[in-house]
């Protein structure tokens, strides 16, 4: 079979593997279609992310979609044939992070496409890969393989909306409109927010907002000057979500947020610089938040349940022998959103 692997910045391989078996309680996927996520483009691009480094060859690829192709003896609550969303969460189940609930933040998490440890942890941008039984997630029908691999970001944004707590009639602030912020939005219009604000500064994933849910969307590069009303009486929104990863959307939202809302910070774009006054001053929660781990399943039946759709995320879908190509669609905002590989020549 076929595998995408990256040796080093702007060292990406398709390369042969062999076929992986099952163990007991395990089944072996075809892999369907891949999302080309932020932290595949830094290793693409970068050769890693902040401290993160590849330090040995690593297969790419965390948001797949699939369909079964054989079965763990272990197994019984699924079936060959069955088209599945699979979640690369591979928490283990016994740290005191576990225990406590907080799967995400496992000690050691097998996260798939990860070179936070060493040895890294392989992703699943292969045509078939081996995944634990509880990584599969059945889907509908009528869903097509395509859509259920957006079922990881969508995710990241349900999780970020656990972090920040009920946004039930509230106004509320997205910056950067990628993937994982328009489909936050999608998630946030789920979540009875009151009033969605979405900004960025490029006009296609603006778009995308609208389609998504968002009620205004702000162009901070020509409508900066519409900045000023938000900031009246000591800011208007309730919880400001930064999925962008900028120092200057993060200054925007301490700017623009109430005080003693809440600001979730999604995007991980390295060290920044706070006004630190300001925080304290407004008495503004600073959160962070963290992959997910429980939210996959709420993914995958939104998703099912039509609650959510998330095509208009979907930018282009290509084949495995242009991915390269695909990389660098997707390296480029003002054309691209998600961009996905697809590495069964009929999903195409």
């Amino acid at each position: 079979m076929k595998s995408l692997v990256c040796h080093a910045a702007k060292d990406l391989r398709i390369e042969d593997a062999p076929v992986p078996e099952p163990g007991e309680h395990q089944l072996r996927v075809r892999i369907a279609f891949g999302g080309i996520c932020g932290s595949d483009l830094h290793y693409y691009q970068h050769g890693g992310f902040g401290t993160v480094r590849i330090r040995q060859a690593l297969a790419l690829g965390h948001e797949v979609s699939g369909t079964i192709e054989a079965i763990g003896a272990g197994i019984t609550h699924l079936k060959s044939g069955q088209r599945i969303a699979i979640s690369p969460s591979r928490p283990c189940g016994h740290c005191r992070f576990c225990q406590a609930g907080q799967h995400n933040h496992c000690l050691n998490m097998r996260f798939f496409g990860s070179a936070m440890p060493l040895p890294h942890i392989q992703g699943a941008f292969s045509e078939q890969v081996v995944i634990e039984g509880h990584q599969a997630h059945p889907i509908g029908d009528h869903l097509s393989l395509s859509q259920a691999a957006l079922a990881e970001p969508l995710s990241v944004g349900l999780h970020a909306i656990a972090r920040a707590g009920s946004v039930l009639g509230q106004q509320v602030l997205v910056t950067g409109c990628g993937p994982i912020g328009s489909l936050l939005i999608g998630a946030l219009r789920r979540a009875g927010a009151g009033r969605i604000v979405a900004a960025d500064i490029a006009d296609l994933p603006l778009q995308c907002a609208r389609q998504m849910g968002a009620d205004d969307t702000l162009h901070l590069k020509t409508q900066a000057d519409r900045i000023e009303a938000f900031k009246a009486e000591k800011g208007q929104f309730d919880t400001v979500f930064e999925a962008s990863g900028t120092e200057a959307a993060l200054r925007l939202g301490l700017d623009v947020i109430r005080p003693r809302g809440v600001l979730v910070s999604i995007g991980m774009g390295g060290e920044v610089k706070l006004p630190m006054t300001q925080l304290a001053a407004k008495e503004v929660d600073l959160r962070g938040t963290f992959r997910f781990h429980p939210e996959f399943a709420t993914a995958v039946r939104f998703l099912n349940e039509g609650l959510i759709d998330g095509r208009p995320v979907i930018t282009r879908v290509m084949p495995l022998a242009r991915a390269l190509e695909a990389f660098d669609l997707a390296g480029d905002k003002s054309q691209s959103l998600k961009v996905q590989i697809a590495f069964a020549e009929e999903a195409v």
